[in-house]
């Protein structure tokens, strides 16, 4: 069995900061005197974090958040790791911890849904009245989502109230069970279908990472695996069966490895095996591939010769595989 040295922190805290920007300065410093690496968001109404570092390292930074009676009842989230998850070290100030640019705001210690531990959660999911809605973007849905799982049409959190509203008689008079990665993102969302009517509303306490740790269901009902916000980018959730949900972009191949669009502009997520991303010069479509700040092309220096005759084989590829 491997010898992790390294963990990984997951946590949130919905809790009224005064002085976000005060405490923004004073935690990054408090981070790297640590050796931690990992982005924070402070904001008026509490803190969001992921952090990575040595066992040593992340017990300290455990040990310190407690001591502030804001965080005394901080819930960690916590990955064994086999080296640091980031690069560098980030804290910075938002307005929201998620964006959700309601107009009027939902403060989860006023009302959010209802939790559900991992197995209460699981026994839910097989009810026939229940739907599930995932509260993440699509290209975390895309390599990985509970069976049955509703994806919504959005691409970020904050278009979710509007497909919601154009949906809902979808789900109507239906016991709603929500998820995301941490479960931040559906204390919000779970507290809005509330106030939006929605009577019978539950969500993962502790988020997918939370359900994948969880020795009774052991990820079970999930496929694929979790998309996660530093240098992993996806982590395995199911520990009795794995799917692969993922799907290259261009082949439609089972693929569950994303990079970023190669088109600085553009800098799409897509799913893509090795050998395509090399093939396609990393570019989602062929205006990112001819676009002139092309980083593939940078870093591997390829003359317009090269590019030209490359371009040439893709034409023809694609030409055919439409045919």
């Amino acid at each position: 069995m491997f010898d992790y040295k390294y963990r990984v922190l997951l946590y949130y805290k919905y809790i009224t900061i005064d002085s976000p920007e005060e405490l923004k300065q004073e935690h990054l410093d408090f981070c790297k005197s640590l050796g931690l690496k990992g982005r924070i968001l402070i904001s008026e109404e509490g803190i969001n974090g992921t952090v990575s570092g040595t066992v040593e390292q992340t017990d300290l930074y455990m040990e310190e958040m407690k001591k502030d009676p804001r965080f005394e009842d901080m819930v960690f989230k916590i990955e064994e790791s086999k080296e640091h998850a980031f690069k560098k070290m980030h804290v910075r100030h938002r307005d929201e911890l998620v964006s959700f640019d309601l107009e009027e705001d939902v403060d989860p210690n006023e009302i959010t849904g209802n939790y559900l531990e991992p197995e209460e959660f699981y026994k839910q999911m097989n009810d026939p009245n229940t739907v599930i809605i995932d509260a993440r973007n699509d290209y975390e849905y895309d390599v990985g989502h509970f069976k049955g799982a509703i994806k919504p049409d959005i691409k970020s959190f904050r278009e979710l109230p509007d497909w919601i509203k154009e949906n809902k008689q979808t789900f109507e008079n239906k016991k709603i069970l929500t998820y995301c990665t941490g479960g931040v993102r559906c204390e919000k969302f779970s507290g809005w279908l509330l106030k939006e009517g929605f009577e019978d509303v539950s969500q993962l306490h502790g988020g997918i990472i939370t359900y994948g740790q969880d020795p009774k269901v052991k990820g079970e009902l999930w496929d694929g695996k979790c998309y996660v916000f530093d240098e992993r980018l996806t982590v395995p959730v199911n520990q009795i069966t794995h799917h692969v949900v993922g799907r290259d972009h261009f082949t439609g191949e089972p693929c569950e490895r994303y990079v970023n669009c190669a088109n600085p502009e553009c800098n799409k997520q897509i799913l893509i095996s090795e050998e395509n991303e090399h093939f396609y010069l990393r570019g989602c479509t062929h205006e990112c591939r001819v676009h002139p700040r092309n980083r593939y092309i940078v870093e591997y220096e390829l003359t317009e010769e090269e590019v030209e005759e490359r371009l040439e084989k893709i034409e023809n590829t694609l030409g055919k595989s439409s045919q």
